[in-house]
């Protein structure tokens, strides 16, 4: 065992995930074994408990402490071979890549990132786009488990701090395509409720869950942030089912599916803000239509605008509809192509 030391975050090693950092440092601590770490204040960064998922920053003191000595890389079952399946469908997840970037469109289901009772999930499988390059891809922005659409991952620790930077500024748009119950009025407009953790705990508890808190309540609510979401009706089919165009200028946990919800029109096939009734009768709630309609969400990262790292052109990716809502769509007669890229684009 190595004794307590404290290690300098170098100028090449700023803005990236504490866990990240450690694993480069010590291969043969597991994942899990750091997460321990974190939870009970044995790693701490200038002085302070953090989470494996911190971000360091230049010249910040990392407290190690001691640790088994190196006998080769640890099992960790985030990292185990890749089958051939698990593979071929990461690769046939790409939609556009090059040296420094790759943009998937996530399947629905698929975690981004690993968890207590996840060990399959883009973080792990993305080795299987590593190809030529030193370390495999990195994840720069998350999707939840159920919402399909554009990811995107960094080739490289510059690149990755450049997409992460990006991604903070205004410059970038992400446009999200969703079916919802009912049809919201007016057609365009904006939610600003904020949001926060419900109480409880556990895997069914009220915590992993977002609470809308009206603007005016924010400021004096604990733990309340503000969140912003422009929205667009595209179609509907009379007052039973809108097909939206939403966009969050926040990046809030859940906050699309909280404030459609919150205004009476939850996203088909949300069953945690939604309810798991199958009858939708119209004019919003319920969030299933029942029939031949798939009861899956649907809720889909259709496109994403953000300036390349590298070369400063602004870019835009776009991501198929996965083939549950492709079939709704067809079900509905709502057509990608007869609506604009951007629906916004005349309020800019």
């Amino acid at each position: 065992m190595s004794g307590v030391q404290t290690l300098t975050v170098g100028e090449d090693e700023g803005d990236q995930r504490l866990d990240r950092w450690f694993r480069r440092k010590f291969p043969q601590i597991s994942q899990i074994q750091i997460e321990k770490m974190c939870r009970k204040g044995e790693i701490r960064v200038d002085s302070g408990r953090v989470k494996p998922a911190s971000r360091l920053a230049v010249g910040q003191a990392v407290r190690i402490p001691p640790l088994p000595e190196e006998r080769g890389p640890a099992v960790d079952r985030t990292t185990e071979k890749i089958s051939k399946a698990d593979a071929q469908m990461m690769r046939g997840c790409v939609i556009w890549q090059d040296d420094h970037i790759i943009a998937l469109n996530k399947p629905p289901g698929l975690p981004t990132q690993g968890g207590s009772k996840q060990t399959r999930h883009v973080d792990g499988l993305s080795a299987a786009l590593q190809g030529d390059a030193e370390e495999k891809p990195r994840l720069v922005h998350r999707l939840d488990k159920d919402t399909s659409g554009v990811l995107l991952l960094a080739r490289t620790r510059m690149a990755a701090k450049g997409l992460t930077e990006a991604l903070r500024h205004r410059g970038t748009r992400k446009i999200y395509w969703a079916a919802v119950a009912g049809v919201p009025h007016p057609r365009m407009g904006t939610v600003k409720y904020g949001l926060m953790k419900a109480p409880g705990h556990g895997a069914k508890g009220e915590a992993e869950k977002m609470i809308c808190i009206h603007p005016a309540e924010v400021d004096k609510t604990e733990g309340a942030k503000r969140a912003t979401t422009d929205y667009a009706v595209l179609s509907a089919l009379g007052g039973r089912t809108s097909w939206m165009a939403l966009v969050p200028v926040t990046g809030r946990t859940h906050q699309l599916r909280a404030h459609m919800a919150e205004m009476g029109h939850p996203i088909i096939g949300d069953g945690k803000y939604g309810g798991s009734g199958q009858e939708n009768l119209g004019d919003g709630w319920g969030a299933q239509l029942g029939g031949d309609i798939s009861r899956k969400l649907h809720l889909h990262a259709r496109s994403l605008t953000f300036r390349h790292p590298v070369s400063g052109a602004m870019m835009t990716v776009t991501a198929p509809l996965p083939d549950h809502m492709a079939r709704t769509f067809e079900q509905l007669e709502w057509v990608p192509g007869d609506v604009p890229a951007d629906p916004f684009e005349e309020e800019i």
